[in-house]
């Protein structure tokens, strides 16, 4: 539980799901009050919670008595990523610290459609050993299913469960509640605004590859500094071209979409593609081994073997590694005859391509499309359609929020961070006049709406807060430090620095300005003042050249605490 300025009460809950949402929907050996446990996480409002509902394992179910209503059972655990269903009580047996490879998930939407074994996409001697004996001792009341035909006969069916009033869900929220909520920046947006040709020209791009028979060597690049709708506008795009295969206007396509922050290591990208291509699950290797044969050899993974595939890569330059062979690999691919592969990669750096070896750059193409900064016109028309129908805000709060952040960086994630928190704000205010009951007050300190004053509270929040401050006190090389991290953070593409390039920029940066040079040793320690305030992070280890760092904070940060330093005023041009 948690407790927000305003006062609400959150949660963090675990959810649970009916058949009908799974990708198999509702089979006939499904009882009327039966729920999967999911592994999705999320977080409610106290408020949004009727009454407490109870659910039982197989046995409390089927021992159960007609005494009580918003009783269920539940006996799988439904994964909403791959859409495999698992027995929990293999799941309580299995060791924590060891994994049984030969434990594959049990994919109930394939156990589903068949009646056969002969119909069922796994072998029998693939089957987990405990859906193998569950169903040769089907009398073992130990092993025995709630789905089985005796856990249907006795079952809690004839308890009724009592309708839930209609009013009790419709809490009416005040419109400041609503700004909140739809400025959140997991709110999927009814439009994305300012991004029409960009969004035209990846349509076109992805058209032209899935109607092409031949897909070949098909690759775009999209790059652009961090909150300037590159990741959305695809996903955009392909909600799009969704509905057209739906209503049959395009030829069914296979879309896998990978976020390189969500990897443990970069050779992990070849479990995910071969997972969601097949539903199987496989180390590295071998998947890399057989994804290589399905593109290159012409043995083909899955039921939708023979249409094209759009990968969609999020964060390529996390791909990279010493010898750069992950990148190869996967770039490689749309190169071979008949792959049917088409590729998207984002990034934010420009120059990523040219950074790479040769034989890389080569593969990736020409085809590359920038998404510039927002200016303060198309920040304002972001916020404004978010906030269609809903009346919270001043106009001149709107402008002044957008023109700040265009002026920092563009980003319209951190212009929306700051609406929302703004709005907030303005709620708590209204709240407390009301309970003091001062509506006269009220009305006179802004009137439920969202005013330039909280816009400035929001800022203050979000600009002057303690690492930036940090920042802004640090000493004279401290500074310069974080300056040439963001500056070679920018120009590698990588999310890390190694010490030996860090001072090079600071000593070279010196030089030219005519600034005292320091030393490694100097240097060594003001990087371990920095880590120890966590403001970088340091690698674990002796202190050497070639040790890694890692700004801990956005570099737009860095930029708003150092580009009006005093002492130092020919930083600003780095930054």
């Amino acid at each position: 539980l948690r407790r927000e300025p305003d006062g609400a009460f959150w949660a963090k809950v675990r959810w649970y799901t009916i058949p009908e949402e799974t990708a198999a929907g509702r089979q006939p050996h499904n009882l009327r009050r039966e729920l999967y446990r999911t592994n999705a996480l999320g977080d409610i409002e106290m408020e949004s919670i009727v009454r407490h509902c109870f659910v039982m394992s197989p046995k409390e179910y089927r021992d159960a008595t007609n005494d009580g209503d918003d009783v269920f059972y539940c006996e799988y655990e439904y994964d909403v990523h791959w859409h495999n269903f698992k027995r929990l009580a293999d799941i309580d047996d299995e060791p924590e610290t060891k994994e049984d490879p030969s434990d594959e998930p049990y994919n109930a939407a394939n156990d589903y459609n068949s009646d056969t074994d002969e119909d069922s996409e796994y072998d029998e001697e693939d089957e987990p050993a405990a859906r193998c004996s569950a169903r040769k001792n089907q009398s073992n009341e130990k092993i025995l299913a709630a789905n089985s035909w005796k856990g249907r006969i006795y079952g809690l069916q004839k308890i009724g469960i009592r309708k839930i009033p209609e009013h009790v869900r419709c809490h009416q929220k005040t419109a400041l509640e609503k700004a909140k909520a739809t400025l959140l920046l997991a709110t999927l947006p009814k439009s994305l605004p300012c991004r029409d040709k960009e969004m035209e020209e990846i349509s076109t791009f992805v058209k032209d590859a899935i109607c092409n028979d031949h897909c070949l060597g098909r690759c775009l690049y999209i790059h652009g500094v961090p909150g300037t709708g590159k990741t959305m506008s695809v996903l955009a795009v392909m909600r799009r071209l969704r509905s057209e295969f739906d209503s049959g206007a395009l030829r069914p396509y296979c879309f896998i979409e990978i976020n390189g922050l969500k990897l443990a290591s970069p050779e992990n990208i070849y479990k995910v593609i071969y997972e969601q291509l097949s539903g199987h699950r496989v180390g590295w290797k071998k998947a890399l081994h057989y994804l290589t044969e399905h593109f290159s050899d012409g043995k083909k993974i899955g039921k939708q073997a023979n249409q094209p595939i759009v990968l969609l890569i999020d964060e390529l330059d996390l791909l990279l590694t010493r010898n750069q062979s992950v990148l190869y690999n996967i770039l490689d691919w749309p190169t071979k005859p008949n792959s049917n592969l088409v590729i998207i990669g984002i990034a934010n750096t420009m120059d990523l391509p040219e950074k790479l070896l040769p034989r890389i750059s080569s593969r990736m193409g020409i085809q590359r499309l920038c998404f510039g900064p927002y200016n303060y016109r198309q920040l304002q028309e972001i916020i404004t359609s978010r906030l269609k129908g809903i009346n919270a805000f001043e106009d001149q709060a709107i402008e002044f929020a957008s023109r700040k952040v265009a002026a920092m960086s563009g980003d319209a994630r951190r212009a929306l961070e700051i609406c929302r928190r703004a709005a907030e704000f303005a709620d708590y205010r209204v709240k407390q006049f009301q309970q003091v009951e001062q509506t006269s007050s009220s009305a006179n300190s802004g009137n439920g709406f969202v005013c330039m004053a909280d816009i400035e509270d929001a800022i203050q929040e979000v600009f002057q807060a303690p690492h930036i401050q940090v920042m802004k006190n640090c000493p004279k090389f401290g500074k310069v430090i974080l300056a040439a991290m963001v500056h070679e953070l920018y120009r590698s593409g990588l999310g890390e620095v190694l010490f030996d390039k860090l001072a090079a920029t600071v000593f070279s940066w010196c030089h030219v300005n005519r600034e005292l040079l320091p030393g490694y040793d100097t240097l060594l320690k003001i990087c371990c003042k920095l880590g120890e305030s966590k403001i970088v992070l340091c690698e674990e280890g002796t202190k050497h050249k070639l040790q890694k760092l890692q700004l801990n904070y956005p570099s737009d940060d860095v930029t708003f605490a150092l580009k009006e330093s005093p002492d130092l005023p020919w930083l600003s041009k780095y930054l």
